[in-house]
């Protein structure tokens, strides 16, 4: 139980951060370079630091938290940034933990908002509704955060300055590492550095000619080490983002790095506590310290300020340090990082053999035809980065290589699965938490994100599910073209593919400008004001072996369309290609049979 509620708040963390990991990432690179003791000082650059820090991540936090929990992404992100922007304003320290707090309480209130007005709406005044809303709330929720979060937070982390003072008061200085790592996570390391070890240090450094105090917080040994285990035993986007935060963090000094790494598996701070209390102890035992602040924290800042014969003390603190928080960093990913095999592969094939009675893929990835239009699909991993960001964009090349380029393709966290998906493709070992997520959507269960055979299966199925064996009839008496056209919405309507009033339509285009395209065939569809009565898309075929008289012009083969985006375009492209010739339709009426028309539109 409580490693699932860890879990669960971990992946609720990870969530938020792991989103913004590019812009921790940034700002990391122009800190390390150009603040004044950086590597190439650059004040006009440097200038972006204090506010990248203080406003726009904790910013990118409140809105990634708000989209996650809000009705409708965008709408609940704004809100959560507004909100966020409440905890932000009159802070004296970067408000990353109040972001957290104010943008998913942004993203509910706006939910709770749309869930209830839902339906309610006169028509035309939605946007109205959804603008003032957003803003009303947003505003509210800006100034309940800045009257109370923002004071809370500042509280306790106040709070925490002070016991690591106390710490040091009374002589426990390895004991400083449960409350200064911690607190560190919170983005409060320049404070507690400064604010309470500097001073701390300078007077002990001209007393003794070095200070341990600079090293308790400035150690990039345990950084590195969670970073190192990441990257070993982690997954998705933390395992392949993990190398280049260690290169910044241990060689560039930037500690602020690492810490959305322990955000999205908290149970990871006793990785750090044991590796700054290990390290601590060390230079403790062996007499380490230096004789100024190391700013930033990187090795080459640590050794320059290493005084002579203190150098062994320093790095055997460093490498403690690193390894301790490296051996327990391994052995939390491994309990905490991902779920037991046992039990829940028992529980997944239950679940799989119901699901597939609802129409869903078995986790070994096998297809499930269905007949329910396919709009959006998505691709979930844990972080919703790294392998399905790779799996989306490849699968989108292929169905736009298919004609189906209408459909939306994402990709998001296992535990994020927006809820308007209709196909989730995810690895097999992530299945049962997919079908956790979002149980009405069609899953296919795969085993690598770029190679699956599964792909072409699913667009197979994508394009049969618009044109249907049945709905190809062929050797129709002579009729007139409203005789045809009616026929085809009819066959439309009773698959399912539209409302009956887009027969109306369909007429009305033919009345204003003529279905019939040339070589003997006519495309029956309706006009463009008469699309909302589409309920998904769909292609019917009727053949007239004796011809019918269309405005002038004989007319053999009709297909009624009924497009909702583009998903019909590979058949419109099959009939260009197999038809391209009066001769030809002429040909596949008199001789072909249903079978072959189907394969000559489908292509299968």
């Amino acid at each position: 139980m409580i490693k699932q509620s860890v879990q669960k708040f971990g992946r609720t963390l990870s969530g938020m951060v792991m989103p913004n990991i590019g812009a921790f990432i940034a700002w990391g690179f122009i800190t390390a370079l150009f603040i004044p003791t950086g590597w190439l000082p650059n004040e006009k650059f440097g200038a972006l630091v204090g506010p990248m820090i203080s406003y726009l991540l904790p910013l990118l936090i409140g809105y990634t938290g708000g989209s996650l929990v809000g009705k409708k992404g965008v709408r609940g992100g704004v809100v959560g940034a507004i909100a966020t922007m409440g905890v932000i304003v009159g802070a004296g320290i970067p408000m990353f933990l109040g972001a957290m707090i104010a943008g998913p309480l942004g993203g509910f209130c706006i939910k709770k908002f749309d869930d209830y007005f839902e339906d309610k709406v006169p028509a035309g005044f939605e946007m109205l509704v959804n603008t003032f809303s957003s803003g009303i709330i947003g505003g509210a929720l800006a100034l309940i955060c800045n009257a109370l979060i923002g004071p809370v937070v500042e509280v306790c982390t106040t709070a925490l300055g002070n016991g690591v003072g106390w710490l040091v008061a009374n002589g426990l200085l390895p004991l400083t590492s449960i409350i200064v790592e911690p607190a560190k996570i919170l983005f409060l390391n320049n404070a507690i550095n400064h604010g309470v070890f500097t001073p701390l240090g300078t007077q002990q450094a001209q007393e003794l000619g070095r200070s341990i105090y600079f090293m308790i917080e400035s150690n990039p040994g345990p950084g590195l080490g969670l970073l190192m285990a990441y990257f070993l035993a982690g997954k998705g986007s933390a395992k392949s983002s993990a190398p280049g935060a260690a290169v910044i963090h241990f060689f560039g000094g930037i500690h602020e790095i690492y810490f959305p790494f322990v955000l999205m598996n908290p149970v990871l701070i006793l990785a750090m506590i044991g590796g700054g209390f290990s390290g601590v102890l060390t230079l403790t035992l062996f007499g380490g310290g230096l004789i100024a602040p190391a700013a930033p924290g990187s090795i080459f800042a640590e050794l320059a300020m290493t005084p002579k014969g203190a150098y062994l003390p320093n790095i055997l603190g460093i490498i403690v340090g690193g390894g301790v928080s490296f051996v327990l960093s391994m052995i939390l990913l491994k309990a905490f990082g991902k779920e037991e095999a046992s039990l829940e592969d028992a529980q997944a094939q239950t679940k799989a053999s119901k699901a597939q009675s609802k129409g869903l893929a078995d986790p070994a990835g096998a297809m499930a035809t269905s007949s329910k239009e396919v709009k959006k699909i998505v691709f979930a991993c844990d972080a919703g980065m790294g392998s399905s960001a790779m799996g989306a964009t490849k699968l989108k090349k292929k169905l736009a290589a298919a004609g189906l380029g209408g459909i939306t393709v994402v990709h998001s966290p296992v535990g994020e699965v927006p809820a308007d998906a209709d196909v989730i493709v995810c690895h097999r070992e992530l299945a049962e938490r997919a079908r956790q997520a979002n149980g009405n959507a069609r899953l296919i269960a795969i085993t690598d994100f770029l190679g699956a055979p599964e792909y072409d299966e699913l667009i197979n199925s994508l394009i049969n599910t618009i044109l249907k064996k049945e709905n190809i009839i062929l050797n129709q008496p002579k009729a007139t073209p409203e005789e045809v056209i009616r026929r085809c919405g009819k066959m439309l309507f009773e698959s399912g593919y539209v409302n009956e009033r887009y027969i109306e339509g369909m007429l009305a285009r033919d009345k204003s400008f003529s279905v019939e395209i040339g070589n003997f065939i006519a495309l029956p569809h309706g006009e463009e004001a008469y699309k909302k009565e589409i309920i998904k898309t769909g292609i019917v075929v009727l053949t007239y072996p004796d011809g019918i008289d269309w405005h002038g012009n004989t007319v053999y083969f009709v297909v009624g369309i009924a497009a909702r985006g583009e998903e019909h375009l590979e058949i419109m492209a099959n009939i260009v290609t197999h038809l391209g010739e009066p001769d030809d339709t002429v040909k596949l009426v008199k001789n072909g049979n249903i079978d072959e028309i189907y394969k000559m539109l489908t292509g299968n």
